[in-house]
């Protein structure tokens, strides 16, 4: 019987601000249902949504907490926590607008900011195209929403475009399924305070800069018949 998953990569060399889920065989048995090119749409959307939640909960145990006294129906006191701060996810379009209902799931009402951004086809590197945030996003943790983290590029592009809104790095938690080791350490290197919570770590990219094994586009699956 395999208790164990067998195929997380565990590079010697990862980020000490890379933080993964645990690696149980039933998060490497969701992770083969999403991987597999024959699941359906609708278990494509049902077991990522899965893993989605999995890593919000994670990301939210990262969010800095401070004491709170509260009177129970008992009428005893209790000594607990509360979050610092107030959250918002910005998702990176369009991939990571799939997980948005995963951390509306557990954050009621939490504010979304959008972030659009496409490779620019004369300088070949990503460009802003569109993006809109709460006007107080400044002070604000963030929860940084996108399913495949291949070379870095769009990622890092982002947290250039939160930080120009006057966000420190270290209030920025990046959230994703899937994560190429090469885009890892780009990534990190380029952004050491900030912290990186993925599902799993493949093998790395191929020739095309495509995540290998990987589970193909995340948005044609989800978004696609």
């Amino acid at each position: 019987m395999t208790t164990a998953p067998t195929s997380q990569s565990t590079p010697a060399a990862l980020p000490p601000s890379v933080f993964t889920l645990p690696q149980t065989a039933q998060l490497e048995a969701l992770y083969t249902i999403i991987r597999d090119k024959t699941t359906s749409r609708g278990d494509f959307l049902f077991y990522s949504d899965r893993i989605i939640r999995l890593l919000v909960e994670e990301g939210l145990n990262h969010l800095p907490v401070v004491p709170k006294t509260v009177q129970t129906p008992t009428g005893s006191t209790y000594e607990g926590v509360g979050f610092e701060g107030k959250i918002c996810g910005v998702s990176i379009l369009r991939a990571g607008e799939a997980m948005e209902a995963g951390l509306r799931e557990v954050c009621r009402s939490v504010r979304i900011g959008k972030i659009l951004i496409q490779r620019d086809e004369e300088t070949a590197q990503p460009k802003l195209f569109y993006c809109k945030f709460p006007e107080d996003i400044a002070q604000r943790y963030i929860l940084l929403l996108d399913p495949m983290l291949a070379t870095g590029g769009s990622a890092i592009k982002a947290v250039e475009i939160l930080k120009e809104q006057g966000i420190p790095e270290e209030r920025i938690i990046f959230i994703n399924l899937i994560a190429a080791p090469e885009g890892l350490r780009r990534f990190c290197s380029k952004f050491p305070a900030l912290r990186v919570i993925t599902g799993w770590i493949d093998k790395g990219l191929n020739e095309k800069a495509f995540i290998i094994p990987g589970l193909g586009d995340f948005g044609e699956r989800r978004y696609c018949e």
